[in-house]
């Protein structure tokens, strides 16, 4: 049975670093990519990054890049997601995803067949 579960949310003041992480179970191997997303109240979607299996290749959202940091560790099944220099705007629930078919690293969520429960991310100004 394939689980996913992300923790580490919370409430954060502007500037602050917060990270995220998405523990995996019932998968064999590590031959799954993983995608973080977020979904603020009145907004779509949205692909923060992900990280692929097969070379640990990663893409991050405009949004974020220079400011977050997705890595995996393979023996914890274990996959994070450090988040730096947060602004108001980061605000969301964050969840992860996984997928067993599509080992590249993708932001679609429409790739991932698994996905965890959110854990809410609040940014103060």
């Amino acid at each position: 049975d394939v689980q996913l579960q992300a923790s580490g949310g919370g409430l954060v003041q502007a500037g602050g670093s917060l990270r995220l992480s998405c523990a995996a179970s019932g998968f064999t191997g590590d031959d799954y990519a993983i995608g973080w997303f977020r979904r603020a109240p009145g907004k779509e979607r949205e692909g923060v990054s992900c990280i692929s299996s097969s070379d640990g290749s990663t893409d991050y959202a405009d949004s974020v890049k220079g400011r977050f940091t997705i890595s995996r560790d393979n023996a914890k099944n274990t996959v994070y997601l450090q988040m730096n220099s947060l602004k108001p705007e980061d605000t969301a629930e964050y969840s992860c995803a996984a997928s067993k078919t599509h080992a590249a690293c993708s932001r679609w969520y429409a790739v991932y067949e698994y996905w965890g429960q959110g854990t809410q991310v609040t940014v103060s100004s």
